[in-house]
């Protein structure tokens, strides 16, 4: 076991700086962050608010925190794997301390048309979990999906009607001998 040796008396602990750098290398390795969320960070950490902006701004100037990037990438992740609406990815990269312009900016990147049929998509894909349900109550259940998406309840309704009508079309057609 090793023994503890007092400290000298006027030694600081360790470098500021390089703690900073040290919590910031360390938050990075395990995901991308915000500039906004690594300062949050360093706050916690009782890093000086000085010493974490100047570090924060070495980083950012050597290209390691990139909140543009950042913004694109959440919104092309979260967009594909969730379908996730503009409006829900612009609150959570604002939440997320990326400035309102560059927000804006990332979530563009999604073409309405593109955000429409990633909704029909969710639709056609959860509806037949509610086949079995009354019909008013599985279209308040998938638009109700669609909302907590993000997606308006204009345009989660005229999805969700869309889809309905498609299936019940399907179920019409004749079988092709």
């Amino acid at each position: 076991m090793r023994e503890v040796q007092p400290r000298a008396a006027g030694t600081d602990e360790a470098d500021p700086e390089q703690v900073a750098r040290l919590i910031l290398l360390r938050r990075l390795t395990s995901a991308p962050r915000t500039r906004a969320q690594l300062r949050d960070d360093l706050r916690a950490r009782a890093v000086p608010d000085e010493v974490a902006e100047r570090v924060l701004d070495r980083f950012v100037e050597v290209g390691l925190i990139d909140d543009e990037q950042f913004a694109r990438m959440w919104v092309e992740s979260r967009h594909r794997s969730r379908g996730s609406s503009r409006s829900l990815l612009r609150r959570e990269l604002q939440s997320k301390g990326v400035d309102a312009a560059l927000a804006q900016q990332a979530v563009e990147q999604v073409d309405p048309q593109d955000e429409r049929e990633r909704a029909r998509e969710l639709v056609r894909t959860r509806a037949p979990t509610v086949a079995r349900l009354e019909p008013q109550v599985r279209a308040r259940r998938l638009v109700g999906m669609l909302q907590r998406r993000g997606y308006s309840a204009g345009l989660a309704y005229a999805v969700v009607r869309e889809v309905l009508a498609d299936e019940e079309l399907e179920g019409l057609e004749a079988p092709v001998d």
